[in-house]
């Protein structure tokens, strides 16, 4: 069902144990269309916001608005709205590093992580070069002629950055309304800025909850270690599964080999 919660739009369904779903960039809820089903199925409840400035939640205007911690808050109170005092938390891309931050500095409200093409936010200067060039696209985020030459020809530069993958008509749809491109491109403004990649990024508590780390073999924006090396910075139980073939959209791309991964993950009691 769904439902303004918490200042958010979110689409809240079942009746079992609670999972909360992170979309990412630039995606909303319906991104899990076909996991909350099978988690429902599960025995599972579903609780899947759009992250403020996606789908239909709020846009605010002042860039620093953006910046994961006030996402993370964002997420808890949703959680405090809805009498959820403790979920399994699983998110991909821009919400897979909301859930790190998440787990890290609030363990006593998230069971279980699972962490769906992006690993732990400390990682990234543990890479190579390789990343660096996947990740050409988030310095050109920064610029303010982005949102024109994204947009231009029919959105030719951002059907080629997203090589057609993803539910592209959807996203057309959505970043076309006034100040929708520029809300989605402000996470990339608030958290990767070339000002804050000068400083190391700031100290988080080791994760202690159990994590679960998945990357697939498609994936043109990361490299496999930005998800495997994030054992370093877990200091709970730690699982990590490739999945071959599919792109960066991993719950669109291989939805039943990620069903099958998190019921079996979140099934689990206790540490492992």
């Amino acid at each position: 069902m769904a439902s303004e919660r918490a200042g958010l739009h979110v689409v809240d369904e079942g009746a079992g144990r609670p999972v909360v779903l992170l979309h990412g960039f630039p995606d909303s809820a319906a991104v899990w269309r076909h996991q909350s089903p099978a988690l429902v199925d599960a025995g599972f409840r579903t609780i899947a916001p759009d992250l403020r400035g996606f789908g239909r939640s709020p846009k605010p205007e002042r860039v620093e608005e953006y910046a994961v911690t006030m996402v993370v808050g964002d997420v808890l109170a949703l959680m405090d709205d809805l009498g959820v005092e403790q979920a399994d938390v699983v998110g991909h891309d821009w919400g897979s590093a909301v859930g790190w931050v998440l787990a890290a500095i609030a363990p006593d409200r998230v069971r279980r992580l699972v962490a769906v093409s992006v690993g732990h936010p400390a990682v990234r200067p543990h890479l190579g070069v390789e990343q660096r060039e996947k990740s050409w696209y988030m310095l050109f985020f920064q610029f303010p002629e982005a949102e024109q030459l994204l947009a231009a020809d029919d959105w030719k530069l951002f059907r080629q950055l997203l090589r057609e993958d993803g539910d592209m008509d959807s996203y057309l749809a959505d970043l076309s309304r006034p100040g929708a491109l520029t809300a989605a491109l402000n996470w990339y403004r608030a958290n990767l800025s070339p000002r804050l990649q000068l400083s190391p990024p700031p100290p988080l508590p080791p994760v202690t909850v159990p994590v679960m780390g998945i990357w697939s073999t498609g994936d043109h924006y990361l490299v496999e270690d930005h998800v495997r090396l994030s054992e370093r910075f877990v200091s709970g139980p730690w699982r990590y599964e490739r999945i071959e073939g599919a792109s960066h959209w991993i719950p669109l791309d291989a939805p039943e080999r990620l069903n099958e991964l998190l019921i079996d993950f979140l099934s689990a009691d206790g540490a492992e």
